[in-house]
């Protein structure tokens, strides 16, 4: 084998092993998202740890990823490199709601009252769909599928419903205690984000598959029409 050819095996390599790095890092989201639902409907002290163990599993990927990526880069083709550009701002995301997701659970577990019902549902709506995105997101990511990446996009919308309910329902009570609605609204708001983290992976993959950013794009202008 010729040192070119050597060169562009190892170049192929490492680019190769920072995708199966993020494949890896979206199960491991997904399934902190999946754990946390368990410890809200169930009160699992497991899924607690899990949801922890998935926040430091994260934390681990994203170092070595940000370890890796400055030498890789300066070594592959272009696509590659623009392969690797999406590695890393996937792990950033990824590792951004593997912060929220435990920050959720520890909140829970400070909580001085028990869940109350409605609340417990939303929380487990906004975990549902949470998991759900990371699956397309995963999916999208391995098969490079489109389909993936704007159902993602359009979900998102579902965890902002269900977290701005949760808001009226607290803030419009009369009969609330302050405490535990305080966490119950910080805790709403961190699957908010961590929904905007999921539909900025779904916009990357559109950028990886695509070549573009959709968040470039031009807005359409609206189109005024008259009562007449």
């Amino acid at each position: 084998m010729t040192a070119a050819r050597r060169k562009a095996v190892r170049e192929h390599d490492s680019t190769k092993e920072m995708t199966a790095l993020i494949e890896q890092s979206c199960l491991v989201a997904k399934d902190a998202a999946f754990n946390l639902r368990d410890f809200i409907e169930n009160s699992s002290n497991m899924a607690s740890i899990a949801v922890k163990d998935c926040e430091k599993e994260l934390d681990r990927m994203e170092r070595a990823i940000d370890e890796r990526i400055t030498s890789a880069i300066t070594q592959v083709t272009e696509p590659e490199a623009r392969e690797l550009l999406a590695c890393l701002k996937f792990i950033i995301d990824l590792e951004r709601i593997g912060d929220l997701t435990w920050s959720i659970a520890m909140r829970l577990q400070h909580l001085s009252a028990r869940l109350q019902k409605d609340d417990r549902r939303d929380l487990i709506a906004m975990a549902d769909v949470l998991e759900k995105m990371l699956e397309n997101v995963y999916q999208g990511f391995v098969k490079r599928n489109l389909d993936s990446a704007n159902w993602v996009m359009k979900t998102d919308s579902q965890i902002d419903h269900v977290c701005h309910a949760v808001f009226r329902r607290h803030l419009e009570s009369k009969d609330r205690r302050r405490d535990y609605s305080t966490n119950l609204l910080f805790m709403a708001q961190a699957f908010e984000r961590a929904g905007d983290h999921a539909k900025n992976l779904g916009e990357e993959l559109f950028h990886l598959v695509e070549g573009r950013s959709l968040r470039h794009e031009p807005k359409r202008p609206k189109i005024s029409r008259s009562s007449g």
